[in-house]
């Protein structure tokens, strides 16, 4: 049975970002709001809640898995990254942007793109995201919630995804609008950044 959870964008209440974090410790997949529309969300180690949100989202082998973090504390355990990258990605955090870096041994082989051993590191400008975050005490697994068949550029109300996924997830958060573009990725490993999606925020910072 899906949760609809409705927690308050800029106050986030703290007894209900528990309940949602217990949820995820517990294997769940979660619907929560970031800053460029809204996310699909499990424990980092959980291979199964994984596999349900790639049954959902129907994604292919290859695709780019995102650790959303609440900071850049943890950046150098999940990633390797130079000072000249660690720079500029501080200097662009939190925000909508989702930076592609070389993953380090600790991060499981399944959310590594299976080839290029990257992984996408992601620190949201939201104040719910932060919240469960901060709740948690660790990243969390994160994909955007792009339906199969969805249009582009459509956006779905909570109660719309609700609706979608009713019996998919175990909760969906209503955090209220929060956009429907998503993050501008950029590609770190290369020792200089390179845009592989234009999308939420200035992309001119990377040009």
């Amino acid at each position: 049975m899906t949760q609809l959870i409705e927690i308050h964008p800029e106050n986030p209440q703290p007894r209900l970002v528990s309940q949602l974090v217990a949820i995820i410790r517990n294997g769940g997949v979660v619907v929560y709001p970031t800053d460029s529309g809204y996310a699909l969300g499990c424990h980092i180690g959980d291979k199964k809640a994984l596999d349900r949100i790639r049954q959902i989202r129907d994604l292919e082998k290859d695709h780019n898995f995102t650790l959303v973090c609440r900071d850049l504390s943890e950046l150098a355990f999940y990633a390797r990254v130079d000072n000249t990258a660690f720079r500029l990605i501080k200097n662009n955090t939190p925000g909508p942007y989702t930076f592609i870096l070389r993953a380090t041994a600790e991060v499981p082989n399944r959310l590594k793109h299976p080839k290029k051993k990257t992984i996408g590191i992601r620190v949201p400008d939201n104040a719910i995201a932060q919240a469960i975050l901060e709740a948690l005490g660790e990243p969390m697994m994160n994909t955007s919630l792009i339906l199969p068949g969805q249009d582009e550029g459509e956006v779905l109300a909570p109660y719309e995804i609700f609706d979608e996924l009713n019996g998919r997830v175990d909760a969906v958060i209503d955090g209220g609008y929060c956009g429907h573009e998503e993050t501008t990725v950029v590609d770190m490993t290369t020792g200089y950044p390179e845009i592989i999606r234009y999308g939420a925020g200035d992309a001119t910072v990377f040009e």
